[in-house]
């Protein structure tokens, strides 16, 4: 599971161990090593990580002191040669407690409360974001218009706005389309630079265009594989 973290740790042999155990056992991306809590508020000021291992015994501010700091959603896999903080521990959004030494046997204890503790949170999310999309509001004139996503037939780029096409209408929205596609799920796809379909609505493939509503758009070289990857999933 491709997740991003980075360690927070005085010591640099527990940083070397922790880096060699995420190296050999994981896809993790380990963003940063912050040898102590200060340097460790400054990284995560401007970069976004999954979760973060954090020891405990540390000068300056202590483990424990520099979680209060943190946002309170700040996932924490906590590492210390002490036992006693433990229960302290899971005041935060604790993921894990590891004792040290770690072992390779109790990383990948670790490992699996981690990668499922993020899967089911990004499938809770995802079910929240189909509920919550239904529809979305778009800005005509001085009016905000309300449009269900299932009337959807596409959106098409034009320059410096994208042109919303549904069953009943046209509306012109001011803003880019790439910025559209980040804010869609499925069954939204993208067949083309200008063009993100709804695939409820097509109607049929054929060679490199698609048809859906009364329109025939054509299906650029450079989305056709992942758009006929989704397709392939719904053939018989």
């Amino acid at each position: 599971m491709n997740l991003s973290c980075i360690i927070i740790d005085d010591e640099p042999d527990a940083v070397d161990l922790l880096e060699l155990l995420i190296k050999q056992s994981t896809e993790w991306q380990l963003k940063a090593k912050c040898y102590d809590a200060l340097e460790a508020l400054a990284f995560l000021k401007k970069n976004h990580v999954d979760f973060i291992f954090l020891d405990i015994n540390m000068p300056q501010l202590t483990g424990m002191e520099l979680a209060t700091l943190l946002p309170p959603q700040t996932k924490i896999v906590f590492t210390t040669a002490y036992s006693e903080y433990a229960a302290e521990s899971y005041t935060f959004q604790t993921i894990d407690y590891l004792l040290k030494p770690i072992t390779l046997k109790r990383f990948l204890s670790s490992v699996q409360k981690i990668e499922p503790y993020f899967l089911k949170h990004q499938s809770e999310r995802s079910v929240n974001a189909e509920t919550d999309r239904d529809y979305f509001f778009v800005k005509s004139g001085k009016a905000f218009r309300k449009i269900s996503l299932k009337d959807i037939l596409y959106f098409e780029g034009e320059k410096d706005y994208v042109r919303l096409v549904t069953l009943q209408e046209q509306l012109l929205i001011y803003r880019r389309l790439k910025d559209i596609e980040q804010q869609l799920l499925q069954p939204f796809i993208r067949i083309h630079n200008s063009y993100i379909i709804n695939s409820e609505q097509l109607v049929k493939i054929e060679d490199n265009h698609i048809f859906i509503g009364d329109k025939r758009l054509p299906v650029s070289e450079k989305f056709r594989s992942s758009f006929m990857e989704i397709i392939d999933k719904k053939k018989f």
